[in-house]
């Protein structure tokens, strides 16, 4: 696998698009749990951004990137748009406007299951505050809705605003339309050279990929209000000498003694099984078998503290 440079290729290095090629910014937005990781990762044909049916798992600006023969996209996964109850959830915000500001293309996404509802409707007014990016709206999870339901959602979607480029749907589980969008995207963008060399699929580094999957498998079903509470920090990762082994050791951070109880389970039966889970995704990663050593720590009420937010990189 390629090792992921974090900085994009100069002109020189990069693998240049033709004279006539595109290459630009594209970020998905909607609410939490409308599929935009799942897409981010459909498009780049590899996982980059982690996935749960929990709101608001993204927690960074994940940029993933895909090359075609027209050009280059570079995806910036970002968290769900959402009422901040805490500083966590403010700066998450603070994440998207930034974003939102820097892109050329926004998608605006809407499952195809779902009405679209004040929450959508909020959203999709305010990307009026972007002007300088094009703005194309995507029904998601087509594969889990009927014809009817697509066809409301697309005329609900049509109908929030006069300047879509283009109404498009979609299921990135299936990959049906999925070419019809990284076209239509590609189109938007302006012309320009690749802004990574080939075969880098992400900016983030091995460790932020290692504590994304490990945060991921310790998501899986824990309750509802548990979700926020958890964070990931990989301590070390380290070749072992004299061994096809990877020592890596890293802290699932949670906010209270209950919620750490609930995290390694009866006898830390729970810890184990994140503990497989994450490793069968790890191992691919570095290409080694991987020894992976979990340790539960708390950090209280650390979703409202801005030390501990800045000690966990928020």
């Amino acid at each position: 696998m390629t090792e992921n440079d974090p900085t994009p290729a100069s002109e020189a290095e990069s693998t240049r698009a033709s004279d006539e090629g595109r290459s630009g910014f594209v970020t998905f937005v909607g609410r939490p749990n409308v599929g935009k990781s799942t897409l981010t990762n459909a498009l780049v044909g590899e996982k980059v951004a982690i996935t749960s049916d929990k709101p608001q798992t993204t927690r960074r600006a994940i940029r993933g990137i895909l090359n075609r023969p027209g050009g280059q996209l570079v995806i910036v996964d970002t968290p769900g748009l959402h009422k901040p109850r805490t500083l966590l959830g403010q700066r998450l915000n603070d994440l998207v406007e930034q974003v939102l500001g820097d892109v050329d293309v926004i998608g605006f996404c809407v499952p195809a299951t779902e009405k679209v509802g004040p929450g959508d409707r909020r959203i999709a007014e305010s990307l009026s505050g972007y002007g300088r990016a094009k703005k194309v709206a995507i029904v998601t999870k087509t594969d889990a809705a009927t014809r009817d339901e697509i066809t409301e959602r697309l005329i609900e979607v049509d109908q929030l605003r006069e300047d879509w480029a283009a109404v498009i749907p979609l299921s990135a589980f299936t990959r049906d339309q999925l070419e019809v969008l990284s076209d239509e995207l590609l189109a938007l963008m302006p012309e320009g050279p690749a802004l990574y060399p080939e075969g880098v699929v992400t900016d983030e580094s091995t460790e932020d990929r290692i504590a994304e999957i490990i945060r991921e498998a310790a998501l899986d079903g824990v309750r509802d209000e548990l979700p926020h509470s958890i964070a990931v920090v990989v301590q070390e990762v380290q070749p072992r000498e004299d061994s096809d082994l990877t020592d890596i050791y890293a802290d699932i951070v949670v906010e209270r003694d209950s919620q750490k109880g609930i995290i390694i389970g009866h006898k830390g039966s729970r810890l184990r099984d994140v503990g497989a889970r994450a490793r069968a995704q790890i191992e691919p990663l570095v290409g080694t078998k991987v020894f992976l050593k979990l340790h539960v720590r708390i950090a209280k009420e650390w979703q409202r503290d801005p030390k501990q937010l800045g000690r966990l990189g928020f």
